[in-house]
């Protein structure tokens, strides 16, 4: 009797310690639980995305001499002036290509917003309301603000009074625009591209177009029959390139850039090469 109760004890402590065996080897030592999964790679920043394209995307205005503008050189139309050297140097330092997208003045910037372009080089002043969508780098250069009229009315346009009445045209959604719209009693017209005041004016349509001083000057020596008063309405903020908003590093490498243009006096080279390049018949 005593040895059968003594079977069934035992029986039951090798059960037991079968259980408690199997449930210990089925669970990980606290060494072998999973590791957190690993935090997501950062994303690319904007000069490191550049440079795997290989490429840097620069969206301009080329209406605007000797900022950017079309020239025929050997045969072959090109898109030149000093802001698109600017460009240039700054792909090189990056180490890219350049490619340029002209378009309207006034669809750089939602171009920009949406990345289809990297960058605005184009005359552009660095307003506040800009501001509101894009960064700027820091500016580059600054030019008088200036008026071209036809040639046989310099005898009685001399003075900003003596628009009152008349038709003045500017570039849509530029600084430009703004001063023509100060003009007490002129009528304004706004247009994309300054190639078509130019043409308006020259067809007298309108009587004179805002514009800053080099681009007064370019296209009053390129055409014969319209002239740069000494009428002056003031001198401009400074021009800036945009960059869309994030892009911090991008907008480092281009001020590095500036920097070493202007600290070696290459702007200025730049300019003079395409006012003379403009002047070119």
């Amino acid at each position: 009797m005593f040895k059968g109760k003594t079977k069934k004890i035992m029986a039951l402590i090798l059960a037991l310690v079968f259980v408690f065996a199997f449930t210990g080897c089925s669970q990980k030592p606290a060494t072998e639980e999973k590791a957190p999964a690993p935090a997501e790679q950062a994303a690319p920043s904007k000069v490191e995305e550049i440079q795997k394209k290989g490429k840097i995307v620069l969206g301009t205005s080329a209406d605007y001499p000797p900022y950017e503008f079309h020239k025929l050189i050997d045969g072959k139309d090109e898109i030149v002036g000093f802001d698109i050297e600017i460009a240039k140097t700054i792909a090189a330092d990056l180490g890219v290509e350049l490619e340029i997208k002209d378009m309207k003045f006034d669809g750089l910037l939602a171009a920009l917003v949406v990345d289809d372009i990297d960058f605005i080089v184009a005359g552009m002043v660095p307003k506040e309301e800009r501001k509101k969508s894009v960064d700027f780098s820091k500016q580059y250069y600054q030019a008088e603000q200036k008026i071209l009229i036809r040639a046989e009315d310099q005898d009685k346009l001399k003075t900003p009074e003596d628009f009152k009445g008349l038709k003045v045209g500017a570039q849509k959604s530029t600084v430009q625009e703004e001063i023509a719209l100060t003009i007490e009693g002129a009528e304004v017209k706004s247009l994309s591209k300054i190639t078509d005041l130019v043409l308006e004016l020259k067809n007298k349509k309108i009587d004179a177009i805002v514009l800053v001083d080099p681009v007064a000057a370019a296209y009053a020596k390129q055409n014969a029959d319209l002239v740069v008063p000494e009428i002056s309405f003031g001198t401009e903020e400074g021009v800036a390139i945009a960059v869309n908003k994030g892009n911090e590093d991008l907008v480092e490498a281009i001020n590095k850039t500036i920097d070493k243009l202007l600290s070696e006096g290459t702007i200025d080279k730049f300019i003079e090469e395409a006012t003379t390049l403009a002047e070119e018949e």
